[in-house]
């Protein structure tokens, strides 16, 4: 047997590790093994897809009319196997393969004879199936311990077709092999097939060890018998499910999956993550476990099939080194590497010490307010003392800040003003400017250290997005006269890397370009999060370079279980890689086919299904992980946000699409606890349902807010639409920032209807402090003081809405303690809608006395006591008809 091809026993599962064990040490005088899905397996996700691509190879040849598409002939083929099997002599329904065709319209296939169509079936067979490599070890293992071997099979083949499929370099020993077929018995593995093999090699059940991937014909039915058996299995228990998000079926018998590609089926992938998945490590505990298979069936397929894309998008291009920055590099430099080698290309990817900050800071025009602006607000959170550091700048270079250090610059009104600060006065400019000078002269020293500036072209691999790394090492090197084009091969880019096409840089992606497909780009750019940790090597982001071109990286705030689940997810990706390498490098007469070629709708459906609709088991592990800003910011958030769990029983699928960034790093994690809500964006994603379905039967209403300031005008706010989800409930979270709110004004339904408030919670922040505030109206009493406009308080919770402006008024600055600058608002309400004509009964409001204390309650809270005597004294003189 080839070495080349024989795994490693590191690889063998608990059940591969019996089987050998009992054909090394004399436990059984007779191997017995299952055909397919054991010793050979399609590159298909299930046979009957093979007839798929048969019809499209006799349409490709002219054998076949232009109408029968590969749906129509999947389905003929299928019907003429029931229809052989329905007329069968055998009680069992066993016929063989002529028998199914016999059953086909024949005279549409060109004039080809029933062998001949017979024979381009098999022929088609040979091509697509794979030998195991583990079954083909323990087969060599047999044959070494002098253990003969039996193959058992529910099959249409003859033995001379099935002796052509299997007659692999790497299946020798199954040459001398005694083959039993239901078609030559007339009988299945589970209705006396092994009682025949039993009395035919004249064997105790307890002598045979039974190897199969079925559980009843090759578990069930065997062990009945006495056989000793060792269930195989495929796709196991916690594989299905991913299957099943991605939209692919494990029916034989479900529609055609249209991202079987007619020439190369699923390129294999199927079942190569399922082999991948059975070495999953069984001595780590549960989350690292399950980061392990997250990053082998899922970001292994996909990192893989990248790796082999680029490595020959690099060798045809003829480009020797590539460069991939860190943190990612480490791992994509690894994977690339093994691809190139497995090829024999004389490519080699090295990690590369790069950052958006740095490079960031290198092309920073300090004399432009715009420019300075940007750079600032592009980092979460970030203080002033944070913002100073970053530009090596003290705070008594800037005395207009040096009481202020502690101040986030997430509202917009203080980052004009700190721009304004740093750059009003010209010595503050040349400061600026010479901090850019010399940390690009420093991002140059550390380029030329490594040698990525010895070629005209510094191609460089990254998981991609916004290819701003690369146009800003553009511009870099532009302003440094130095002739050197860098280019960039990604997964996907999304619009913004069409900056870099607009001045002829090369900007490749793998799975989506510059935005399109926009389903796959919009997917992996909206929750990038559990991509780039998984990737990323475990250290601190760049943030800057010594002067020696040396790294400077920050901080790690990672606690040892993320480290180890991360790891783990690293380890799961090579884990499949090695398994793609191996089976792709079988020595056999079929090349195998390029991921690139044929599999990239299959890889985008794995990645996407992942993103939108991750499992509860991942959902568990990733949810607690951290998310490190890294762009000179040291703020650590988690990306499963504990102040949405409480939402989630009210958001429907459009809810979680219409959340910010930073709102949710990962909104399918979101949904992974509520098994409706995960189904019904499932349902969404594989287009079972139409998104409308959660949407107003008639003109969709918005939620619709309006701020009040100081000057006393009103302000058009953000909007939400509003949904009714799977529990009748709805959500909706609004911001907005403005120089200095004191009301804000809700029209919640945007429609007249009656709604249940069950609660508003605000996040605000206060002009001139960074301290959030967490304000909250859900009892009776908060809503017994608000001023309702075209709108009515019904008590408790309560309030109907008579327009669709109807709107109540709170007043964030009395409870916020000042005018606030910027406000987050989330509102989980029920609606029951109402006629828009105005006809219908109105109800009952609450008690004047009720709404009268609560009025007086926020008047005292704004003013105090002459607040409650104004307050009074306004509601007696309308009592006594005055206006």
């Amino acid at each position: 047997m080839p070495a080349l091809a024989s795994p490693e026993n590191a690889d063998r599962t608990p059940e591969l590790e019996r089987a050998h064990r009992l054909v090394t040490d004399g436990s059984c005088t007779v191997l017995s093994l299952d055909v397919f899905d054991t010793v050979l397996w399609r590159r298909a996700p299930r046979p009957t897809d093979v007839f798929g691509m048969l019809g499209a190879k006799l349409r490709r040849a002219g054998q076949c009319p232009p109408w029968l598409t590969e749906a129509t002939f999947r389905l003929i083929r299928i019907e003429a196997e029931k229809r052989a099997r329905d007329a069968s002599v055998s009680a069992s329904g066993e016929v063989s393969l002529f028998d199914i065709w016999r059953e086909m319209p024949l005279s549409v296939f060109g004039g080809l004879n029933l062998e001949e169509l017979v024979a381009a079936e098999v022929q088609l067979e040979r091509e697509v199936t794979v030998p195991d490599l583990h079954i083909a070890e323990l087969v060599h293992d047999a044959a070494k311990n002098d253990v003969p071997i039996v193959l058992v099979s529910d099959t249409y083949f003859t033995a001379d077709q099935l002796s052509y499929l299997l007659d692999r370099p790497v299946l020798v020993p199954l040459n001398k092999a005694k083959v039993f077929r239901s078609h030559q018995h007339g009988l299945p593995k589970s209705g006396g097939l092994f009682e025949v093999v039993l009395q035919e090699l004249g064997t105790r059940p307890e002598q045979v060890v039974h190897l199969g991937d079925n559980p009843v014909a090759d578990d069930e039915a065997p062990a009945e018998l006495g056989i000793r058996t060792i269930h195989y299995c495929r796709i196991d228990d916690e594989f299905a499910p991913v299957l099943e998000r991605e939209g692919e079926s494990t029916d034989s018998f479900a529609p055609l999956d249209d991202k079987v590609h007619p020439d190369y089926g699923d390129c294999g992938l199927t079942s190569l993550r399922a082999k991948a998945l059975r070495q999953a490590p069984t001595e780590v505990g549960d989350s690292a476990r399950i980061a392990w298979r997250f990053g082998a069936g899922v970001l292994g397929p996909v990192l893989t099939a990248f790796a082999e894309w680029v490595a020959r998008r690099a060798h045809e291009a003829g480009h020797q080194d590539l460069w991939c920055p860190m943190r990612e590099g480490e791992l994509l430099s690894e994977l690339i590497n093994n691809a190139a080698a497995k090829h024999g290309w004389e490519v080699t990817a090295r990690p590369i010490w790069l950052s958006r900050q740095v490079t960031s800071l290198a092309t920073l025009d300090c004399y432009d307010e715009n420019s300075v602006e940007d750079f600032i607000g592009r980092s979460y959170r970030l203080t002033i003392a944070q913002l100073l550091a970053s530009l090596h700048l003290r705070p008594g270079d800037v005395p207009a800040l040096a009481d202020k250090l502690d101040m986030s610059l997430d509202q917009p009104d203080l980052r004009r003003r700190v721009t304004v600060a740093l750059t009003e006065a010209p010595h503050l400019r040349n400061r600026l400017a010479s901090t850019v000078t010399a940390a690009r002269d420093r991002l140059l020293r550390a380029l030329r250290k490594t040698g990525a500036l010895e070629s005209p072209v510094l191609p460089l691999v990254d998981l991609g997005w916004g290819g701003t790394i690369q146009y800003q090492l553009t511009r870099v090197l532009e302003r440094s006269r130095i002739d050197v084009r860098a280019s960039g091969f990604y997964i996907v880019t999304d619009q913004r890397s069409a900056r870099l096409s607009l001045t002829g840089g090369k900007a490749e992606g793998f799975l989506g370009q510059s935005g399109h497909p926009s389903e796959v780009v919009q997917a992996l750019t909206r929750s990038p999060e559990v991509i780039e940790q998984c990737v990323s090597a475990l250290c601190g982001s760049l943030v800057d370079f010594t002067d020696d071109g040396d790294p400077v990286l920050a901080p790690t705030n990672n606690s040892p279980a993320q480290d180890l689940e991360r790891r783990s997810a690293q380890e799961g990706i090579l884990a499949f890689q090695k398994t793609w390498n191996q089976y792709t490098s079988i020595d056999d007469a079929q090349p195998w086919p390029a991921l690139d070629a044929g599999g990239t709708a299959r890889l985008a459906a794995i990645m996407t299904a992942a993103l939108r609709a991750p499992t509860s088991a991942e959902a568990t592990v990733f949810g607690n992980w951290h998310h490190e800003d890294n762009f000179g910011s040291s703020v650590i958030t988690r990306i499963l946000p504990a102040d949405l769990s409480a939402a989630v029983p009210y958001m429907s699928p459009g809810d979680l699409d219409d959340l910010h960034m930073r709102d949710a790093f990962w909104p399918g994690l979101l949904a992974a606890g509520d098994p409706q809500l995960r189904a019904a964006i499932t349902a969404v994603h594989t287009r079972a349902v139409d998104p409308g379905i959660f949407e107003m039967s008639h003109e969709a209403p918005e939620t619709r807010l309006r701020f009040r300031t100081a000057d006393d005008k009103w302000h058009e706010g953000p909007r939400r639409r509003v949904r009714i989800n799977h529990n009748g409930l709805s959500f909706a979270r609004l911001d907005f920032a403005s120089d200095g709110a004191l009301d804000v004004s809700l029209a919640v339904p945007g429609q007249p209807a009656i709604v249940r408030i069950d609660w508003i919670e605000v996040t605000a922040y206060v002009s001139g402090d960074p301290r959030q505030r967490k304000l909250r109206w859900e009892r009776p009493e908060d809503f017994a003081g608000l001023v309702f406009a075209d709108c009515a308080w019904l008590g408790g919770t309560m309030v109907e809405f008579h327009a669709p402006h109807g709107a109540f008024w709170l007043p964030l600055a009395n409870h916020a303690g000042g005018p606030v600058t910027s406000a987050q608002i989330n509102i989980a309400f029920a609606t029951l809608p109402q006629s828009d004509s105005g006809l219908a009964p109105r109800m009952a409001t609450a008690p004047d006395l009720v709404r009268m204390a609560g009025r007086l309650r926020e008047e005292y809270r704004a003013s105090g006591m002459r607040g409650v005597m104004s307050g009074a004294a306004r509601v007696a003189y309308r009592r006594l008809g005055g206006l």
